[in-house]
């Protein structure tokens, strides 16, 4: 009853799919491999993308003993049987799947271990292990991070189907074996389990794509609230945004509804308003707000429609981070220490406050910085709207003091 995913895993690395840039000609593991030497190392990656099939590749080709284990599910016993398995054969390939939630009681016992050798681990991983991986852990492994799998990589994973006898009688149309490809989004076990699942709901063994259509037609989305994914998806909605690019902007905001997260949405939007908009265009805010309203009050699917609007206004809107960047350098300041005395004139109940409104433009010129800063210019003006040059304008003039 094993899954297609797993009879159909290969032994050697010639036969795994993808990842060239580490098991290619005069490649880091490839070499490795030839110079008959493993060191602990992480596999890291989107699901479905061979990080398992990777690491039993590189010790069945080395002849190495291993177990394979699951961080989560396996237990301290477990783990404390391989230690002594390790002892009696003079050493052994620990793989572990999930190594990012490895708690503290079974990263104790096996840290000795990875220190001398006597443990080589292989983890294994969805997770950015310079996020979510113990130091202790990380600092003893090499890291490698395994690219998505092109559709290309995965059709030649699912042509290899045809010509094997694991699933007896099999026809499947090359249609079928394109849109497959297509929705899986690199995940190779998703596109297994789908084939294995149309196989065995025909008659005869037939696939055709309304039969794939009828099982599950909507694409792969690695978006996770939960891990980097999530993140990478938001940094590239607000770059894309920031980037004056309005097609990518919109993609991104489609993955975003399509994960239903419509308060990480309104949250980036509000930042995107006044960090990369700002006074390029002040009316931005009020917008988003507004926006934002209308959204809460129609919900999903319809909150769609003000969405799309906003994100390609915003796009295409002129950018000014000059605010937000004027205030950093305020910040920056203050952390360093760089602060001096209040101005005594401008001091609580003084007699000596010129009060600007009783002059001629509502301006009259004196200090209103600590003497220790005097001259300090932390606002520097942007041309890229009309709004901000005449800020400029106008902060020109007080600076010469000629109203």
């Amino acid at each position: 009853m094993e899954p297609l995913a797993i009879l159909l895993r290969p032994n050697k690395l010639d036969d795994v799919i993808g990842q060239k840039h580490l098991i290619g000609d005069n490649k880091v593991i490839r070499n490795l491999v030839n110079n008959k030497r493993l060191f602990s190392m992480i596999l890291y990656g989107n699901p479905g993308i061979g990080k398992t099939t990777l690491a039993l590749a590189i010790v069945n080709e080395l002849g190495l003993k291993y177990r394979l284990m699951n961080a989560v599910i396996n237990n301290k016993k477990d783990f404390e049987v391989v230690v002594e398995e390790a002892k009696m054969y003079n050493g052994i390939v620990l793989l572990m799947d999930e190594i990012h939630r490895l708690n503290k009681d079974k990263q104790d016992l096996l840290l000795p271990y990875l220190e001398n050798g006597l443990i080589t681990l292989i983890g294994m991983t969805t997770s950015n292990p310079y996020h979510k991986i113990n130091p202790a852990i990380r600092s003893r492994c090499q890291i490698f991070e395994l690219k998505s799998l092109s559709s290309d990589d995965v059709m030649e994973a699912l042509n290899k189907i045809n010509k094997n006898k694991i699933l007896p009688n099999i026809k499947i149309d090359k249609n079928v074996i394109e849109h497959v490809s297509n929705i899986s989004n690199g995940d190779l076990r998703y596109a297994y389990n789908l084939i294995e699942v149309a196989y065995y709901s025909t008659s005869d063994y037939h696939i055709t794509l309304d039969i794939i259509k009828n099982i599950n037609n909507k694409p792969v989305s690695f978006y996770d609230n939960d891990e980097s994914g999530h993140y990478d998806v938001i940094s590239a909605f607000q770059k894309s945004i920031r980037g004056s690019d309005v097609n990518a902007s919109l993609h991104y905001l489609a993955r975003l509804i399509d994960a239903g997260d419509l308060d990480i949405i309104y949250r980036r939007m509000t930042v995107i308003a006044y960090e990369d908009i700002g006074l390029a265009n002040p009316s931005i805010g009020p917008k988003v707000d507004a926006c934002i309203n209308a959204c809460e009050r129609l919900g999903l699917p319809e909150a769609r429609i003000p969405l799309g609007d906003m994100i390609i206004e915003m796009a295409l809107s002129p950018k000014s981070n000059s605010g937000h960047i004027a205030l950093d350098n305020a910040l920056n300041d203050i952390n360093k220490g760089n602060i001096g005395n209040i101005p005594d004139h401008i001091k609580t109940n003084s007699k000596d406050y010129k009060y600007p409104h009783n002059y001629p433009n509502s301006f009259v010129k004196q200090e209103y910085l600590p003497k220790e800063l005097k001259g300090k210019k932390y606002y520097i003006p942007k041309e890229t709207s009309k709004y901000e040059k005449s800020l400029k304008t106008i902060y020109e003039k007080i600076e010469k003091a000629s109203f």
